[in-house]
């Protein structure tokens, strides 16, 4: 499995810029529309795809769709404003902070059902747990930046999911992997 999409270094510093001028641009109580101006046919196409903000080491925001429902360019804009203003475990951006923001942005392959944790591959893929109501995503980075072996990173995501760490083991649990396309400032 490989990523589906293969963004040239010009759509990835659009998107990157694209990001932060709708942060910034929000912060500042700024209402703008870009809408119907596509960068590239690339940006046209629906994926999957997650902004993740940074000030220094600490996370300060990540929201993002895990298919793609909308087109690409549309989605990270929505994403970024997102993630900056309405991730419930942060108070919303302030202005005084857009200078330090670190923007990250992930764009995601189809999801792949899984029947063998083997076909894991920690730092290539991400995963998405699901049992019965819960459901969880960690993305390819997170098991890269804390060190995890396969276990350990299907134990957190159950955990993210609202299950036990263990419940990744259960025949009732659907496990999905997919590889994302990850670029940041």
């Amino acid at each position: 499995m490989s990523s589906i999409i293969s963004l040239t270094e010009k759509e990835k510093t659009f998107l990157l810029n694209l990001a932060r001028d709708t942060i910034s641009k929000t912060a500042e109580g700024i209402d703008f529309d870009e809408s119907g101006t596509f960068f590239s046919k690339s940006l046209k196409e629906k994926y999957g795809v997650f902004v993740t903000l940074h000030i220094g080491d600490q996370l300060r925001g990540c929201i993002g769709y895990v298919v793609g429902v909308e087109p690409l360019q549309s989605a990270v804009r929505e994403m970024a404003k997102s993630a900056a203003f309405n991730d419930p475990r942060f108070p919303p951006l302030d202005k005084d902070e857009v200078a330090d923001l670190k923007i990250e942005i992930s764009v995601l392959s189809p999801l792949k059902q899984i029947e063998d944790i083997n076909e894991i591959q920690v730092g290539f893929h991400g995963i998405v747990i699901e049992k019965g109501i819960h459901k969880g995503l960690l993305l390819p980075q997170v098991a890269t930046e804390y060190n995890w072996d396969v276990e350990t990173f299907l134990g957190h995501t159950c955990m993210k999911a609202g299950l036990s760490s263990d419940d990744w083991k259960s025949k009732n649990t659907k496990i999905q992997i997919f590889s994302a396309e990850i670029f940041s400032e």
